[in-house]
């Protein structure tokens, strides 16, 4: 369900197609929520269905169309409901710390590989949060520039503030992911050689 919710807030800040939501999404709401355009789709349809997104078609080309979604009043009266409603965690499934648990069956150059690309792939995320910030920063994020427009003066610095908030809890997770794989190599290290 929170797919439909990370919609209805990129609603909030102004019409878009599913194309368009697909891009916006990606780099945005991406970093948080993973969605391909194949669960988009048929959600935009269930939502309007419901009422939470009205969909109208716009000119796309000589003869085609696309579908553009506006958020309706339903849709932001449960996009805030949401918003205000206590938060459920779901279960864990952690591939890469359920492997750990079980490295004493590989091959210790499989176990040394395998942590580095666990430390590769969060540097990796930690380059692209710590863009996020910097543009947040500088003002140089289109998606929160168009957020910031539809909002009153006074209420933009509380919004930009969470943004970052949000993406700095992406970087300690990140930090932490790092710290964990490198004590893994440590470990390897300081463990005696298999018999």
């Amino acid at each position: 369900m929170s797919l439909r919710y990370a919609l209805l807030a990129l609603l909030n800040v102004e019409p878009m197609t599913g194309y368009d939501l697909h891009k916006v999404f990606e780099s945005s709401v991406g970093h948080v929520w993973y969605a391909p355009d194949s669960q988009i789709y048929p959600e935009l349809r269930k939502m309007e269905a419901q009422g939470l997104v009205r969909g109208e078609d716009i000119p796309w080309g000589k003869k085609a169309t696309k579908r553009r979604y506006h958020i309706t009043p339903a849709g932001s009266g449960e996009f805030e409901a949401w918003m205000n409603s206590p938060l459920e965690y779901s279960r864990v499934r952690d591939p890469a710390h359920l492997r750990a648990a079980y490295l004493e069956y590989a091959a210790p150059e499989s176990a040394r590989a395998q942590l580095k690309a666990h430390i590769e792939h969060h540097e990796t995320l930690l380059r692209q949060w710590n863009q996020k910030i910097l543009e947040i920063d500088t003002d140089t994020s289109t998606m929160l520039t168009r957020r910031l427009a539809t909002l009153p003066a006074d209420q933009r610095q509380r919004s930009r503030a969470f943004k970052r908030f949000a993406y700095e809890g992406l970087i300690a997770r990140a930090e932490a992911e790092i710290a964990w794989a490198n004590s893994g190599l440590r470990l390897l290290d300081d463990l005696p050689p298999e018999a």
